[in-house]
């Protein structure tokens, strides 16, 4: 079980990794969301992973730890506002600027513009 969910974690992460290195905006808003889920599951693994095991006292034998809990939900709450905050500063880039490139440059404009001199170098 401890297998497939630092795998799950580890691809999470390299996805959101994957996904923020994009180009474009809404590619970085979902790498942002794989990546918080990632850390989520991360810390909810640091109290370990029990199955069956209670938070309140005297419900079971074994019991859980809160903290990686109460983590976790300050983690999806920050997540949350961390989400729409970028999904608005997106939206205003691509109103002002007329594209959802994360630098503002369209690369075809990019490369049209660049010409060569007669040495070979690009103006």
């Amino acid at each position: 079980m401890e297998g497939i969910y630092a795998f799950c974690v580890g691809m999470l992460t390299a996805c959101g990794i994957f996904l923020t290195l994009r180009g474009r905006t809404f590619s970085v808003v979902l790498g942002l969301t794989m990546l918080s889920y990632a850390v989520n599951l991360f810390l909810f693994a640091s109290g370990r992973l029990a199955i069956n095991s209670a938070v309140i006292l005297g419900e079971s034998e074994i019991y859980a730890d809160p903290l990686p809990q109460a983590l976790v939900l300050t983690a999806i709450v920050i997540g949350f506002a961390m989400t729409a905050f970028v999904v608005i500063l997106a939206m205003r880039a691509r109103a002002d600027l007329g594209n959802d490139h994360v630098d503002g440059k369209d690369p075809d404009e990019v490369a049209a513009s660049m010409t060569l001199n007669k040495k070979g170098e690009i103006n």
